[in-house]
């Protein structure tokens, strides 16, 4: 309000110096809106009720995800994340089960995100990075009988999404380099309401959301889901809050069910999958949630 007031105050002196000095303030407060920082960063620490992969069951115990990121210039970013497992175990998943309280996973990350502005609000957001992921070393019984070593992996991925849009798709692929060369691809529409606030600065936010899941022969084959082909995989619906309780400080909460509807192969691998954890877990459905705070800076 001072600025205006002062150049209401120089109106009164004569036109010329009033659009002289209001050009000036409009290109130093676009230039302040637009300002990207140097170097930003963010911290993380989500739980969720289970370790799910693909829409399956990968530890049937709470996991603690801490996770950190550094961007620069909004385009370059670096990252770390970790899975601890709460996961006890049982006979049928052999010494891969015993995971209580021990991290399992210890991803690097390195990679290129921005989001390009198209038109009328739309915006394309680009997310493209390389993670090499480090595991605990074990060997584990997998459901065809065979000993196998977990050994590193490596993934390529690429997440594109429109923004600004009712429904706001976003499709996501992800190649694994040296685990079995498979290919993943998630397809996901959603809409955020706004709850509390407006639609440009919500405090409070719910997002619905439906996603899809393909997969290749040797992402299936890989996860002991199918041994001769790949196919529609995991289906999941999900409802997540978001608050955001300050400018640098955001807590999520949501719950998602998935299942596999279309393929009855992989549906039959998704139940064979998920009963070796015992317990009558011998579905194809699984119903599962989570919160999360994140911290930026």
């Amino acid at each position: 309000m001072n600025i205006k007031h002062t150049l209401c105050a120089i109106a009164a002196c004569g036109a010329a110096a009033v659009a002289t000095a209001a050009g000036e303030v409009a290109e130093a407060e676009k230039g302040e809106v637009e300002e990207t920082p140097v170097v930003s960063g963010e911290a993380g620490l989500s739980f969720d009720s289970k370790y799910m992969t693909y829409g399956v069951v990968d530890g049937k115990d709470p996991i603690l995800t801490p996770c950190a990121r550094i961007a620069f210039f909004d385009w370059a970013y670096v990252g770390v994340e970790s899975i601890f497992d709460l996961t006890k175990g049982n006979g049928k998943r052999g010494e891969y089960g015993n995971r209580a309280a021990k991290w399992t996973t210890l991803d690097a990350i390195v990679g290129l995100s921005h989001e390009f502005e198209l038109s009328d609000g739309i915006g394309l957001s680009v997310d493209f990075n390389y993670i090499y992921e480090y595991l605990r070393r074990h060997r584990y019984h997998n459901t065809s009988g065979e000993d196998k070593d977990m050994g590193d992996t490596q993934y390529l991925n690429l997440e594109l999404g429109l923004t600004g849009m009712w429904i706001e798709p976003t499709l996501a692929i992800e190649r694994d380099l040296m685990a079995d060369d498979g290919t993943y691809i998630n397809l996901e529409l959603a809409h955020s309401f706004a709850l509390v606030g407006d639609d440009e600065d919500p405090t409070l936010t719910f997002t619905p959301s439906v996603a899809q899941g393909f997969g290749d022969k040797h992402r299936t084959r890989g996860y002991d889901l199918a041994a001769d082909h790949g196919g529609v995989m995991d289906t999941t619906i999900k409802g997540e809050f978001e608050w955001a309780v300050c400018d640098h400080v955001s807590l999520t909460a949501y719950l998602a069910y998935s299942d596999y509807w279309f393929d009855s192969k992989l549906r039959d691998g998704a139940r064979a999958y998920n009963g070796a954890w015992g317990n009558g877990s011998d579905h194809t459905w699984n119903v599962y949630g989570g919160v999360g705070v994140t911290v930026s800076f």
